[in-house]
């Protein structure tokens, strides 16, 4: 008897040494996760009762677990190189065959398709061309290159504080090349529906003590009065600001103040931009521009996107802009033991794995993902060399036993 339980012994010190040969194999392995050999006893069943003085006749392998621990996080060069912080899988797809891991160790194929190293692309949502992300079922995530086409400029925010002690001026001798003729004046590159560039200049006249007018200038050309100014045909502000004793801005005529743009690049003409005073104050300090932000922008070419904690791929574009390429998903395991490991740091959904949860990074308990980062083996090689160690005393204690029983048969074959 005493044979086949050292024997049991010496095959599972070899099965415990085989899992932690393989685990020291992967220390170095991006987003491994480390393997266990849990261990049960062997006990011959009896027909009646239970006995008192029973003894096991070994050892036996319940099973093979991985310990889906967090392991570290290391920084890396590579923009698509993706870690996750927390609980979940990188949901891939190979030739339709979905494929769950932890190696975010990724790199863009011709057709920009994100790709590990045994070639399964990384799936998720795709956003449409103003950055809405498509939910719905996942897709293979793919990295549109296209230009960004312009946007009109609509809207310019101008917060600004106004000097209550300059002069009071009259608003018929308006003349946007004549310095005198205003108090102060701002501008900002504006954009037609071809994206073309132009100045849009503000001017601010001091009417009364708490009244102001707004004049405006498209390429240096007056908005809403031609030239030559006469007196028929006196310059006229896009609108009046009134202040009240405290400073702060009361209304605005018309409301809200609208310069009409027209162009001759073959854009839309003409192209009105509301103008935003909101916050505007008077006060009797200097001149100051705290806000001076309108939208709209030129076409662009990507140049570099990143990746956001919430999985949004975020384009970068010569033009300033940045919009939303696509979203990263993740998936979670009720079992993840369960799961099937087929190599490549992947593994395959089971019956006893339960079905994924999939769903965005940051939400449904899953975890975060890092750009540029990338998740270490959990291995700790320390843990793993001593319990090599013991691995090997067990080994090496089991085949003591099958040779003190070998001394005893042969103490019992020569009796005579």
């Amino acid at each position: 008897m005493s044979f086949q339980q050292g024997l049991s012994g010496l095959n599972a010190a070899s099965k415990s040494l085989e899992a932690i040969g393989n685990n020291v194999a992967n220390s170095g392995t991006v987003g491994f996760k480390q393997s266990q050999v849990q261990f049960a006893d062997i006990y011959a069943s009896t027909l009646s009762g239970s006995g008192a003085a029973q003894i096991g006749i070994g050892v036996q392998v319940a099973r093979v677990a991985q310990l889906f621990s967090q392991g570290n996080i290391a920084v890396s060069n590579n923009p698509l190189d993706m870690a996750i912080n927390g609980d979940g899988f990188f949901r891939m797809s190979s030739g339709g065959t979905i494929t769950y891991g932890r190696n975010g160790q990724f790199e863009l194929t011709k057709e920009g398709y994100i790709q590990n190293a045994s070639g399964a692309r990384l799936t998720g949502y795709m956003a449409d061309a103003n950055g809405v992300v498509q939910n719905g079922a996942p897709v293979e995530l793919v990295i549109n290159k296209a230009d960004m086409g312009p946007q009109a400029t609509s809207k310019y925010d101008v917060k600004l504080t106004l000097d209550s002690r300059k002069d009071v001026l009259n608003p018929l001798n308006f003349n946007p090349d004549d310095a005198s003729t205003f108090s102060d004046s701002t501008s900002a590159p504006v954009y037609d529906s071809l994206g073309n560039s132009h100045i849009l200049r503000t001017f601010y006249v001091k009417t009364a003590g708490g009244e102001w007018s707004v004049f405006a200038t498209n390429d240096g050309v007056p908005i809403g009065y031609t030239l030559p100014v006469t007196a028929t045909n006196p310059p006229v502000p896009i609108g009046t600001m009134d202040f009240g004793n405290g400073g702060a801005l009361i209304s605005t005529t018309p409301s809200p103040m609208v310069a009409q743009m027209v162009v001759t690049t073959g854009a839309a003409t003409p192209f009105n931009i509301t103008l935003n005073v909101t916050g505007t104050q008077q006060f009797a300090q200097a001149f100051g521009v705290s806000k001076n932000l309108p939208d709209g922008y030129r076409p662009g070419s990507l140049t570099g996107f990143d990746v956001a904690s919430d999985g949004s791929i975020m384009g970068r574009y010569s033009n300033g802009q940045v919009n939303v390429l696509g979203q990263v998903i993740l998936s979670s395991f009720a079992n993840p033991n369960g799961l099937q490991n087929i190599g490549d740091n992947q593994w395959v959904e089971t019956a006893e794995s339960g079905v994924p949860l999939t769903s965005t990074p940051g939400s449904s308990g899953l975890g975060v993902v890092q750009s540029a980062r990338i998740e270490e083996s959990n291995v700790d090689l320390t843990a793993e060399l001593v319990n090599m160690i013991t691995a090997q005393r067990v080994y090496q204690a089991n085949a003591q036993t099958i040779k003190t029983q070998d001394q005893i048969m042969q103490t019992l074959v020569n009796l005579r």
